[in-house]
C-alpha cells in the first residue's frame, strides 16, 4: 500500500493574459496569428537579402501606414548575424540554401499559424530539395524582393516572470502513438496557460522516422495555449538525403529552422541542431558544424550579459545516461563552454529518454576521459520524454502506456520557472497536477535474485510478488529506495520509520567524478518490476536514486516509512510507504 501526502507547497503558476495581450481564456483562437511577409519580385541585388522588422499593430502580417520598423532586432541567415537599423531595416548576404530568421525580442511576439507553430523564418532554396521520400522543401525560385518580419507587442514576453515549457522526444512512430501523446502530455498542456509568453519548445525527435506524421504533430500543437517551437533530432532526419545540407529539409519545410534564438523576459533561448548526418561510414553523431558554431558565437555576442541563456539541444551537451559515449553527447562541448564563459546559463537536452538534473560542479569519469571536462560550468537538465520509454509497457486506463524510462523516470514535461534570471526547474508527470515527484520501493535480496534471473527476459518475467514485503533474515541487506525524479546534487531525502526521528538516505550516484553505478543493487525496483514484466528499458542506474538500509532488528509486522524529499530549491515533497516484515 502506498499513500501520498504532500507537505510542501508546490506552486503551479497559471498565467492570465496581461493588458494588451489577447486573453488566453477566450480560447486558442485569440492568439496572434500571421506569417512572415515575403515580397514578390526579383531582387535587384540577388547577392543580398533585405527587409524590415516591423510593429504589426493591426496583426495582418503586412506593414501598413503607421506601423514603424523596430530598431535593434537581431536577424540572421544562419551564418552572419546583423541587427536592424533605426528604421527596422536589415541586409544579409544571400545563399542558395539558407534559412533567414528573426530573433524575437523581449516585449514582442512573433505570429503563430493555425497550429500555434511560431512563424519567424523564410527558407531560400531556388531549385528545391533533391528527391526525398518525404518531400523536403519545394522550389522557392529566385530571391524575393524582400522578406519582412512582423512582430506584435506583448506584455507577456516583457514580464521578468517567464515559464518556458520544454518537451522532449514526442517521437511518434505511428498514428496510435500520436493518440497516446494527445491523451497524455498534450491533454495536460491544453489545461495550462502559464507558458503563453515563453511558449513550448519541443527539443527533437518530434516524430520517429516517419516524417509524414508532422501534420499530425501540428494537430497536437494546435491544442496549446502558447507558441510552439521545435528543434530537430536524429529521428527527424531525411535519411535519404545525399549530404548534410539537406539532412533536415522535410523538418525545415514543416516546422522551421534547424537552429535559431528568441527572447522572452530576461531569457535568451538558443535552440541548436546537434545531429551530424550522414557520417562517412553511415549513422549520425552528436556535433555542431563550424557554421553553426560561428553563428552561435555571433548570436551570444549580441546578448547583454545581464540575461540568462537557455541552451536547448536534442542530444545533450553532456549527460549521465550516456556519459562515456562520444556519439550521444556533443563533440564541441568545450568550445560551447568557451562561448558561454562568464555567462549565466542553463542547458536543456532530450534524446536519452531519462530525467536528469545535473548541477554546476557535477562530474563523472566518462566526461573527463572522453571530453576533458572536469565538472559542469552551469546546470544541465535532461527534460525527460513525452513518449517516455518509446510508449512501451502496460496500458493504463487513461489510454496510454506506462512507458517508464531507462532511469525509472516517468513521462512528462519540464518547465523552467524563471524570475528575472533565477531558474527553478519543475517536472510535471503526465496526467498529474505536478505534486507527484518520486517513487518509493524496497530493494530486497529476493528482488535482486528475481532481477538476476529475468534481467535478459524483459517483457517475459513473471510478476514479482509482494514487492513491499521482506523476510526478517533479509533486513540487513534491504534498502528503502526513493527515486526522486528531479533530485540532484544539493537535494536531500530523509526517512522517518514508524514515527521516529528522520534520518538521511544516501544518494547512490554522488556525481563526484566516479563511474556510473550499474546493476540490481543500484536499480529502481519500482520501475524494474514494471519493465521486466511488461517490457521496455531497464532502470539499472540512475543519478536521482536514494536508499536507506532498513534496521536489521525491525519487528515482524507492518511498518510505516514517511519519506521527505527536498529539492535543491528547498521545496519539500512527502510520501508514505507501508511495508511488511515476515518471519
Amino acid at each position: 500500500m502506498l499513500t501520498l501526502a504532500l507537505t510542501g507547497t508546490l506552486i503551479v503558476p497559471v498565467a492570465s493574459a496581461a493588458p494588451g495581450d489577447a486573453p488566453l481564456d477566450t480560447g486558442r483562437a485569440a492568439a496572434y496569428r500571421g506569417s512572415v511577409e515575403v515580397v514578390d519580385g526579383r531582387d535587384d541585388a540577388p547577392e543580398v537579402l533585405d527587409g524590415i522588422v516591423f510593429d504589426d499593430r493591426n496583426k495582418n502580417s503586412t506593414q501598413d501606414t503607421g506601423e514603424p520598423g523596430i530598431a535593434g532586432v537581431t536577424v540572421s541567415n544562419g551564418r552572419e548575424v546583423t541587427t536592424t537599423d533605426s528604421r527596422g531595416r536589415y541586409e544579409l548576404p544571400a545563399y542558395d540554401n539558407m534559412t533567414v530568421f528573426v530573433t524575437q525580442p523581449r516585449g514582442y511576439q512573433v505570429p503563430v499559424d493555425e497550429d500555434n507553430v511560431a512563424q519567424f523564418s523564410y527558407h531560400h532554396l531556388p531549385e528545391g530539395s533533391p528527391e526525398l521520400r518525404y518531400g523536403g522543401i519545394a522550389p522557392t525560385g529566385p530571391l524575393p524582393d524582400a522578406v519582412n518580419f512582423p512582430l506584435s507587442r506583448s506584455k507577456l514576453t516583457r514580464s521578468p516572470e517567464q515559464h518556458c515549457l520544454i518537451g522532449g522526444d514526442v517521437q511518434t512512430y505511428n498514428e496510435q502513438q500520436v493518440d497516446y501523446a494527445r491523451r497524455g502530455a498534450f491533454a495536460d498542456l491544453r489545461q495550462r496557460s502559464d507558458y503563453a509568453g515563453c511558449g513550448a519548445l519541443f527539443i527533437g525527435d518530434v516524430v520517429g522516422d516517419d516524417l509524414s506524421l508532422y501534420p499530425r504533430i501540428r494537430e497536437l500543437t494546435g491544442m496549446l495555449n502558447g507558441p510552439a517551437r521545435f528543434l530537430p533530432g536524429n529521428h527527424d532526419l531525411d535519411f535519404d538525403a545525399p549530404n548534410s545540407e539537406h539532412a533536415f529539409d522535410t523538418y525545415r519545410a514543416e516546422l522551421g529552422p534547424e537552429y535559431y534564438s528568441y527572447d522572452s523576459g530576461k531569457v535568451h533561448v538558443v535552440a541548436l541542431s546537434t545531429v551530424e548526418y550522414p557520417l562517412p561510414g553511415g549513422g549520425y553523431n552528436g556535433a555542431l558544424d563550424e557554421r553553426q558554431l560561428e553563428w552561435l558565437r555571433q548570436d551570444i555576442a549580441r546578448v547583454p550579459e545581464n540575461k540568462l541563456i537557455v541552451l536547448a539541444t536534442h542530444i545533450p551537451l553532456l549527460d549521465f545516461a550516456d556519459q562515456g559515449s562520444a556519439t550521444h553527447q556533443i563533440d564541441q562541448v568545450k568550445e560551447i563552454y568557451e562561448i558561454l564563459e562568464g555567462r549565466e546559463a542553463i542547458a536543456v537536452g532530450g534524446h536519452t529518454h531519462s530525467i536528469e538534473n545535473l548541477r554546476e560542479g557535477d562530474s563523472l569519469a566518462g566526461w573527463k576521459d572522453t571530453f576533458g571536462v572536469d565538472g559542469l560550468p552551469f546546470p544541465h537538465l535532461t527534460a525527460g520524454a513525452i513518449s517516455g520509454d518509446w510508449y512501451s509497457g502496460r496500458m493504463l486506463e487513461e489510454g496510454y502506456p506506462t512507458a517508464i524510462q531507462r532511469d525509472g523516470g516517468v513521462p512528462g514535461v519540464t518547465t523552467l520557472d524563471i524570475a528575472n534570471t533565477e531558474v527553478t526547474e519543475r517536472f510535471t508527470v503526465r496526467g498529474t497536477d505536478g505534486s507527484e515527484q518520486m517513487a518509493l520501493g524496497l530493494n530486497t535480496p529476493r528482488y535482486r535474485d528475481w532481477y538476476a534471473e529475468y534481467a535478459d527476459d524483459r517483457g517475459a518475467a513473471p510478476e514479482f510478488a509482494d514487492p513491499l514485503t521482506v523476510a526478517r533474515d533479509g533486513l540487513a541487506e534491504t534498502w528503502l529506495t526513493t527515486d526522486f525524479w528531479m533530485g540532484s546534487t544539493g537535494a536531500a531525502v530523509d526517512v522517518s520509520l514508524d514515527g521516529g526521528e528522520a534520518v538521511p538516505a544516501e544518494r547512490t550516484q554522488p556525481m563526484n567524478g566516479e563511474v556510473p553505478r550499474v546493476g540490481a543493487e543500484w536499480s529502481d525496483p519500482v520501475a524494474v518490476q514494471q519493465q521486466l514484466v511488461h517490457g521496455g528499458s531497464l532502470a539499472d542506474r540512475s543519478m536521482h536514486l536514494w536508499r536507506l538500509p532498513l534496521p536489521a532488528d525491525l519487528a515482524v509486522g507492518e511498518h510505516s516509512a514517511e519519506v521527505t524529499a527536498t529539492d535543491v530549491h528547498g521545496r519539500e515533497y512527502t510520501e508514505t510507504l507501508t511495508l511488511r516484515v515476515t518471519e
